[in-house]
């Protein structure tokens, strides 16, 4: 027995579970890796399209994701998880099929590439979105705290993967055959994904975020309008995806007319997002916590927004692909290994409840809406005659106002930390349990998001 506790100390993952982690890890590694793989397709589409169409595309994902979120929802509820994972994830095999026939005519390319620009989105919410819902299925609270970073390095490791393949691959391959391998990719994470379909769920405490919590879904929205902390959360989050919206369009504008080729634009996209997994997970090893308890969670907050501002100021004096490629590099791996992180501790604070109706009705409507109204604004902007340095300076203020915004959340938090702390506990189910007694937040799992 003392030598069984040593060895859990060493490695999280108990004798008897590594078979299951291992599966586990090995699905998410092949459906990231499927995903990346298509990722700077993607941003080819958007370059096909044309920056002037962008607006109509991020307007088609925030409808496409409110449109069948209701549907997954219900997906989930009725089916099990036996039938419903092979279901969904074949369903995105034959798509995949299907784009690379149409793709091999490149006369047909620019008329599917506004459907695929969407659809890549939807497979990537999706397809995670199910990965951690059979996770909490199989885990039960104690497990999930233990293997669930553990099973997040099989995606970060196919985060890396996925780029490098296809900026390796795509000017041997063509891009249609690249959908060929990612729906190969797909098919292996269905394939091992078969040893967890046929374990029996556990029955212990459920995953945080794996129980229902009741009510509607226009609870979130209504939780939101009544609370400042929310509200200021909003128009942070806002703030933010107008300035990733803003480098989006640019980043089109310049590979654009700096490549081309089709195959050489999005072998570009892939070694971008090579870079930024590598840079991600490579500030994943030293962690948030250490940054958060040497200057607080306010200065880890306003981190990426200075960061920004320095490199809009940057971009507004030298609007060029090495100046662009450097900032989007640190910015976005910022944002995955230390702001949205930061961003999830603030919602520890909040009841249960509260909690996860409205930080889902956030990750959803709001996040996805931002990105659907910045890219109106934008194209307004650069319709008025605004782009390049000068479009890069009109948008430095959103990022001055983040600093701000991002440090006044962090002392909220801070507040009603201590506040909760503080308070007398009585024994009363009736009211909503505070996050001091509440499980860890997990309610978001690893994974891509973003434009």
């Amino acid at each position: 027995m003392p030598n069984l506790s040593h060895r859990s100390k060493l490695s999280p993952v108990l004798p008897d579970e590594r078979r299951t982690v291992f599966a586990a890890g090995t699905m998410f590694f092949l459906l990231l890796c499927s995903y990346y793989v298509l990722r700077p397709v993607r941003d080819e589409m958007a370059v096909q399209m044309g920056t002037e169409s962008l607006k109509w595309l991020f307007s088609a994902t925030f409808a496409g994701m409110l449109l069948l979120m209701p549907l997954f929802g219900w997906l989930v509820s009725r089916f099990r998880r036996a039938l419903l994972v092979p279901l969904v994830l074949g369903f995105f095999v034959c798509h995949m099929l299907a784009f690379r026939v149409a793709m091999q005519e490149p006369s047909e390319v620019r008329q599917i590439a506004a459907v695929f620009f969407v659809w890549v989105s939807v497979f990537n919410l999706f397809a995670v979105s199910l990965f951690w819902s059979l996770m909490a299925d199989l885990f039960d609270l104690a497990q999930a705290e233990r293997v669930f970073g553990v099973i997040a390095v099989g995606g970060t490791l196919g985060a890396v993967a996925g780029p490098a393949l296809t900026a390796g691959l795509v000017a041997t391959t063509g891009i249609a055959d690249l959908l060929l391998i990612s729906a190969m990719l797909l098919t292996a994470a269905l394939s091992s994904s078969i040893p967890l379909l046929r374990r029996p769920p556990r029955h212990g405490p459920r995953p945080a975020g794996g129980e229902a919590t009741g009510g509607s879904a226009w609870e979130g929205l209504m939780l939101v309008l009544r609370s400042p902390y929310l509200l200021w959360f909003c128009v942070f989050l806002t703030l933010h995806s107008f300035v990733g919206t803003v480098l989006y369009f640019e980043q089109t504008r310049i590979v654009k007319d700096a490549f081309p080729t089709a195959e050489a634009r999005t072998a570009f996209f892939a070694r971008v997002d090579l870079a930024v997994n590598v840079l991600t997970a490579l500030a994943q090893v030293f962690g948030l916590a250490p940054l958060v308890r040497r200057f607080g969670l306010s200065v880890a907050l306003m981190l990426l927004p200075f960061l920004t501002a320095l490199g809009l100021i940057a971009l507004g004096l030298s609007p060029v692909l090495a100046v662009l490629v450097i900032f989007g590099v640190l910015r976005r791996a910022g944002e995955y290994a230390i702001a949205r992180p930061a961003r999830e501790m603030l919602f520890t604070v909040l009841p249960r409840a509260v909690k996860y109706k409205a930080k889902n009705f956030i990750d959803t409507a709001v996040f996805r809406g931002a990105d659907a109204v910045s890219s109106w604004i934008t194209d307004a902007l650069r319709a008025a005659g605004h782009a390049g340095g000068t479009l890069a300076f009109l948008t430095l203020p959103a990022a001055l106002a983040g600093i701000l915004i991002g440090w006044r959340l962090g002392r909220t938090r801070r507040i009603l930390d201590i506040e909760e702390r503080e308070r007398p506990h009585d024994t009363d189910d009736s009211r909503p349990r505070p996050a001091a007694d509440a499980e860890p937040d997990r309610s978001t799992r690893p994974g891509p998001r973003g434009p």
